[in-house]
């Protein structure tokens, strides 16, 4: 995390609410003094790195008949690809997978995600649910995130992250991995790919160049998608001629996977809590456990600020409550 965050400094100008990005490209680029402290830490990074993608692999397989019942279920992946397949977290199109690994949709620009996502409100939460339009609310969610990137993609484009990668899904016979504790294997193998990624970049020239703004037309609309730690993120922003926003429309990580949380819930509950007498500390965690493999925002989804509290009420077959228990956020 602290090499994570000189990265950010030496690339945004600070660790918090970097200056760096500027409208048409950046305001600094690199210098050799920056970019040589970094390199002489990669080393280490990616030591630390494969034995990160090691101990989520081996809880995993050692666990892999508990984990497969919990709050696991096949589910349809999204993310965005490189054009030639590859994984990529900053530019390409959209793809989604069903469970089995079949395409529903594949290389979809940016402009044109209206066209095969949309959302659902339902009245019992602040969070939307989207879907993919072609299959309708009721099949159509979808995951996205770590898991969904490494099950989605054809290959990753760092070696040790692609061997990582196809001993992933040696698991599963090459088909998608559903098990959602397996998000944590899959986001330690995303850590390797960035830190294989950042040497490589790292001794790039062109990070100590001049050409630091890209010129072109105002344009008076804007959509941009990227894939966050948490998952595919879509803005879509239109300016008037005063530049003040206009109409704005976030997706973000969290709401993408706000059905997939909810069946991990509720599976969870059905397995560790349905038909008990009382609610303990432990199933409490077990539920916290599951929500979290998504690393959820809850603020992000709702656009509101705030914690993110627990509560788990047992109600009995006529009714009535027969324990509560909360956890603060």
């Amino acid at each position: 995390r602290q090499f994570g965050q000189e990265v950010i400094k030496a690339t945004a100008g600070k660790k918090i609410h970097g200056t760096g990005a500027v409208p048409g490209g950046i305001n600094k680029n690199l210098s050799v003094e920056e970019r040589d402290g970094l390199l002489s830490r990669t080393g280490q990074m990616l030591r630390w790195a494969r034995d990160a993608v090691k101990i989520a692999r081996d809880y995993t397989i050692e666990h892999l008949e508990m984990l497969r019942g919990f709050g696991s279920f096949e589910s349809n992946h999204m993310c965005i690809v490189r054009d030639d397949g590859a994984m990529d977290l900053y530019d390409g199109g959209l793809r989604a997978i069903d469970a089995e690994g079949g395409t529903i949709f594949d290389h979809v620009p940016n402009e044109a995600y209206l066209e095969y996502i949309a959302e659902e409100v339902r009245d019992w939460s602040y969070m939307k649910f989207p879907f993919i339009r072609s299959i309708g609310p009721e099949d159509g969610w979808y995951r996205v995130g770590p898991l969904s990137r490494v099950n989605a993609c054809d290959f990753i484009d760092t070696p040790e992250a692609e061997a990582a990668r196809k001993d992933f899904l040696s698991l599963t016979d090459g088909k998608p991995n559903n098990i959602t504790m397996a998000y944590h294997w899959a986001r330690m193998i995303e850590v390797l790919h960035s830190i294989e990624m950042i040497e490589r970049l790292l001794n790039d020239p062109d990070l100590q160049g001049d050409d630091l703004i890209r010129t072109g037309e105002r344009r008076s609309e804007g959509i941009g998608i990227i894939e966050a730690p948490r998952g595919t993120l879509f803005h879509h922003y239109k300016v008037g001629e005063d530049d003040l926003v206009t109409m704005c429309n976030l997706i973000v990580s969290t709401t993408s996977n706000n059905e997939p949380m909810n069946r991990a819930v509720r599976a969870v509950a059905e397995k560790y809590i349905s038909g008990r007498p009382e609610i303990t500390e432990g199933m409490l965690n077990s539920i916290e456990v599951a929500i979290r493999a998504y690393d959820p925002c809850l603020s992000c989804a709702t656009h509101a600020l705030g914690q993110m509290p627990l509560e788990v009420t047992l109600v009995g077959p006529g009714g009535g409550v027969l324990d509560q228990r909360t956890k603060d956020g």
